[in-house]
C-alpha cells in the first residue's frame, strides 16, 4: 500500500510540474488580442483599445504599423520603447492586454467531457484536455491526435507520457482556431477509417 501511495503522489507531483511549466510560459500576442498602450507623461499617446488585426498588425502613435504577432508583452514594450526614444528622450512605455483572444478547438474522443471549447490565454494542448475534464481511463495516452483545421489528413501524433515524464513541452502543441485533438482508446487504430471520418462529422454537424 506504501508504494501504491508513493506511486500515486509522485505521479500527481509530475503532472502538477508539468501544469506549472505550461501556464508559467509567455503569453504570446495574436489576432483578436485587445491591447491598451500609453506612454508616462504623454495623454495624447494613451490608446484605450488597440485590436491585433488578422495579419498580426496594430498601429501605434507616432511608431506607426507594426507587427506584434508572436511577441510577449514585455518584448512589444521594448520594441515600442525603442521605437518611440528618437522622438521622445527615455519614454516609459506601458503595454496591457484588456482581453485575449479566444481560439475554439475540438477535443473527441476518450475525454471526460467531449465537445467544443472556446480557449482564452493559453491555446495548447494541455489546456484543451483540461477544459474537457482531462482523459478517460480508457484513453491511449501514448497515441493522441492533433488535427489542423487546414491539414485533416496530416494529423500530429502526441505521445503525453513524454510531457508527465520527461517534462518534454514541445509536445505540448499551441491550437489554432478550429483543430481537433482526438484521444484513442488502446485498441488498434486506423486514422483513416477509424478518427478521420468522427473529426470530419464532428466538424461539419458544429458548423451547421
Amino acid at each position: 500500500m506504501k508504494y501504491v501511495i508513493h506511486i500515486v503522489v509522485i505521479t500527481v507531483f509530475v503532472v502538477s510540474m508539468a501544469m506549472h511549466v505550461v501556464w508559467a510560459e509567455e503569453y504570446r500576442l495574436g489576432p483578436g488580442d485587445i491591447l491598451t498602450f500609453g506612454v508616462w507623461g504623454y495623454e495624447d499617446l494613451q490608446v484605450k483599445e488597440l485590436v491585433i488585426r488578422p495579419d498580426g498588425k496594430v498601429a501605434f502613435p507616432i511608431v506607426g504599423e507594426m507587427n506584434v504577432l508572436g511577441n510577449s508583452t514585455g518584448q512589444l514594450t521594448e520594441l515600442l520603447t525603442e521605437g518611440l526614444s528618437h522622438y521622445i528622450n527615455d519614454p516609459k512605455v506601458t503595454v496591457n492586454i484588456i482581453k485575449f483572444r479566444t481560439t475554439r478547438v475540438y477535443v473527441l474522443g476518450e475525454v471526460v467531457k467531449p465537445g467544443m471549447y472556446e480557449l482564452e490565454k493559453q491555446h495548447n494542448l494541455l489546456d484543451a484536455l483540461g477544459a474537457a475534464g482531462s482523459y478517460t481511463r480508457n484513453a491511449a495516452k501514448k497515441k493522441v491526435y492533433i488535427i489542423r483545421k487546414e491539414q485533416t489528413s496530416t494529423p500530429i501524433k502526441v505521445n503525453l507520457m513524454n510531457i508527465w515524464e520527461k517534462g518534454d513541452m514541445t509536445q505540448n502543441y499551441a491550437l489554432g482556431d478550429g483543430d481537433v485533438v482526438y484521444l484513442s482508446d488502446n485498441g488498434r487504430i486506423n486514422f483513416a477509417t477509424d478518427i478521420l471520418p468522427l473529426v470530419t462529422g464532428g466538424y461539419y454537424v458544429t458548423h451547421m
